[in-house]
Parts: structure tokens; C-alpha cells; sequence
């Protein structure tokens, strides 16, 4: 049975999966429409388009150093549960492998390398993944470290990934040195890594804000603008404290700053550590998750049960 540019575009619209995959289908199928869906949903292609528009907020962030390449991924699901399934989280690990085998320049290029281990591509995998687990699953970000001394660390059994990137002299191991850090990362989310990195923009407005508190205390009002200046100076090193990770309270000790407990520990070791990035994952931010309205539901299915 032959069949049209027309037929390709229908079963497209009844499946959501792409042009060349609904045009296969029909080849194989003899132009048949009801074969060439089945064909469709035997491959897991209608199965993962049709779930394709499901939000995925879940899932896992991971971390990890795989010959000697830091790699840090975050893929997602539709529900905590999956995010603990095993194949699950081995997929995740797979494409952290991929990642660190390829070292891609972006999420498609990512998606277009061999997925570790097979002779798929990561989207392939991905596609097997959401038939074989029955739910969107999506490969969200990755990033990773190829110079250097990178430690990672998984927070919560996936719901927080760090990769901490040192630079490591005398020979020393940094490992837990990178650990501590990257938990102090997990813990308290910093917004700069150090006060270096905050721009003037950020400082201008702090010190407005902070100015303007003052105008509107009446303890302070009246007070010269010098001392003004220095109370603002003040204020600021304690807004360094609070969002930046090398001049923040080290959580395990809070007699020093992060910086110092890099230095120290280092030092103690025989060698020197400093600090240069970090990555920090955390599973599902800023994807805005679905809130199912049960007691509606609840209400509907009463009402269609009269």
C-alpha cells in the first residue's frame, strides 16, 4: 500500500515522534496507519514522545572523577521513585562516563556522542530508558574538569552534586580537603566562590540597601555620614561571610574561614591547595514542578461516578 507526504504528517501529529522515524514506520508497515503506530510503539518511539511533554523534576544529580576527568551531571525523571531505580541511576552514571570519555562541548553534542558501553547514541539511550522505566526521563546539564584536582561529592543519595576543583602542589592527597569544601558547597550554596568575584553592581546595591535601612532607623539617621561609611564597611565583610565560600565560617569549625581551613590543612600535610571552581548541581532547580489539584480530581471522578 502505498502511501503520502500527507500520511507521513498525520502520523506524526497522532504520535509526536519525528518525520523520519513516522516515515519508516510507513515503509515497514506497507502504508498501513494502525501498523505503522504499532511499529512506532514496539521501537518505544510513540511510548517516549508521548511522555516527552511530562515534566521531569526529579531525578538525580551525581558527581564523580573518572580517569582523572571531573564530571558533574544532573538527569531527571517524573517522580522521587524512579530517581532510585537502579537502572536509573545507572544510566546516570553512563552518561557521566560518556561525558568524560568525549569531553562535548554542549548538551547536543552530548546527545549525539556513543552512550558509554553501547553502540547508541545518549538520546537512543535516553529513548530505551523511558520505555524500559515508563516515565520522561531527560538528560538536563553536565559540566566537568580536565586540569587539575577535582573531588566530588553526592549529597542525599543524588539530590545535591558538588565537583571541587583544587590545585594541588607537594604531594599531597587533597581528597578530603576537596570533600569538606564541596559538603560546605552542598551545605550553604554559596552565591560567589570568593569576594573577588562580586561585581561593583552587586556591591552598589548592597550598600544602597544598607544606606537606606539607616535613613529609616531613627537610632541612625542622625548619624555623621563617615560613620555611616564605615558601618556599611562593616556590613560588608559580613556579606562576604555569608556568600562567599572562601571567606564563609567553615561549617566543621567555625573559629576559621573556608580559605583558612584549605591553607591549614594543606600546610599540615606537607603541601598547598588553593581553591579554583567548583560546580554545584542541585536536582530539579528551577524547573517548575507540577501541583496536582487532587482535590479537584478527587471532585471529578466523584461527579463522573453519578
Amino acid at each position: 500500500m502505498a502511501f503520502t507526504a500527507a500520511d507521513v504528517k498525520n502520523l506524526r501529529e497522532m504520535t509526536g515522534v519525528g518525520m523520519m522515524d513516522c516515515k519508516k514506520a510507513l515503509v515497514a508497515s506497507d502504508g498501513d496507519m494502525d501498523k505503522a503506530i504499532e511499529y512506532l510503539r514496539e521501537k518505544g518511539l510513540a511510548a517516549s514522545a508521548k511522555k516527552a511533554g511530562r515534566i521531569a523534576a526529579e531525578g538525580m544529580a551525581y558527581a564523580a572523577v573518572i580517569d582523572g576527568v571531573g564530571v558533574v551531571v544532573e538527569v531527571n525523571a517524573e517522580t522521587d521513585f524512579v530517581g532510585k531505580n537502579e537502572k536509573f541511576v545507572d544510566f546516570v552514571k553512563g552518561v557521566a562516563a560518556t561525558v568524560a570519555a568525549n569531553k562535548p562541548a554542549d548538551l547536543d553534542a552530548l546527545m549525539a556522542c556513543q552512550y558509554n558501553g553501547t553502540d547508541l547514541t545518549v538520546t537512543q539511550q535516553q529513548q530505551e530508558m523511558v520505555l524500559v522505566i515508563g516515565e520522561n526521563i531527560k538528560v538536563r546539564r553536565f559540566a566537568f574538569f580536565t586540569e587539575g584536582t577535582s573531588v566530588a561529592y553526592v549529597h542525599a543519595g543524588g539530590k545535591i552534586g558538588v565537583l571541587v576543583n583544587l590545585e594541588v602542589s607537594g604531594g599531597i592527597d587533597a581528597t578530603e580537603i576537596g570533600k569538606d569544601v564541596a559538603m560546605q558547597i552542598a551545605a550553604l550554596n554559596p552565591r560567589f566562590w570568593d569576594k573577588t568575584q562580586v561585581t561593583q553592581d552587586v556591591l552598589d546595591e548592597e550598600k544602597k540597601i544598607m544606606l537606606a535601612q539607616m535613613a529609616n532607623d531613627p537610632k541612625m539617621a542622625g548619624k555623621p555620614d563617615k560613620v555611616k561609611e564605615n558601618i556599611v564597611i562593616g556590613k560588608l565583610n559580613k556579606f562576604y561571610a555569608e556568600n562567599c565560600l572562601l571567606q564563609q565560617e567553615f561549617v566543621k569549625d567555625n573559629t576559621m574561614t573556608v580559605e583558612k581551613y584549605i591553607e591549614s590543612s594543606a600546610k599540615a600535610l606537607g603541601g598547598a591547595v588553593a581553591f579554583k571552581n567548583a560546580v554545584r548541581f542541585e536536582k530539579g532547580e528551577g524547573i517548575e514542578k507540577k501541583q496536582d489539584d487532587f482535590a479537584a480530581e478527587i471532585a471529578s471522578m466523584v461527579g463522573g461516578s453519578k
